[in-house]
Parts: C-alpha cells; sequence; structure tokens
C-alpha cells in the first residue's frame, strides 16, 4: 500500500515538473502556426520564398516583443499591487 502511495506521488510530481514545459510546447505550436497561416501562401514549390521567410522572422519578433511587454508590464502591476493595493486598484479603475 505504501509504495503504491510513493508511486502516485512520484508520478505527480513527474507531471508537475513537466508542467510548464508542455505549455512552453503549446504556447511554440500556436505561434508557429500563427506564424505560418500569415506568412506561407505559395506551395508550389519546395523553396520558401524571401517574403515569406521576412514575414514569419517579423511575425515571431513581433510575438517575442508583444509577449515581453507584457510580462514586464504585468511585473510592474504585481509589484505596485504588493507596495501599495490602494493605489493599484486605483490604477486598475483609472482615476
Amino acid at each position: 500500500m505504501a509504495a503504491m502511495q510513493q508511486g502516485m506521488q512520484t508520478q505527480q510530481q513527474v507531471e508537475e515538473s513537466m508542467k510548464p514545459f508542455r505549455e512552453f510546447l503549446t504556447q511554440y505550436n500556436r505561434i508557429t502556426e500563427k506564424c505560418f497561416t500569415d506568412c506561407v501562401s505559395d506551395f508550389t514549390t519546395k523553396n520558401i520564398l524571401n517574403s515569406e521567410n521576412s514575414c514569419a522572422l517579423n511575425c515571431l519578433e513581433k510575438t517575442l516583443k508583444t509577449t515581453q511587454r507584457i510580462s514586464e508590464r504585468f511585473q510592474e502591476h504585481q509589484m505596485l499591487n504588493v507596495d501599495d493595493p490602494t493605489a493599484a486598484a486605483m490604477q486598475t479603475m483609472g482615476k
């Protein structure tokens, strides 16, 4: 019985440690699909056109910069909230 519980706990730990990796792969797949759909339009050749390559690079760069900007703003908001919850609430309400 104890061995079974230990095995279940180990399995839960493995699943928890894999969660960030799964989330990363999910996000990676979303970005890849979005940029591919937006940028690749010519399927008559095996080669990637310069315009498609440029579009895909711009799409990825824009997505990464946007994600970084959102993360920075979120961190700022969290710091404000920790320092002064009333001020954070007022800022959120636009006052």
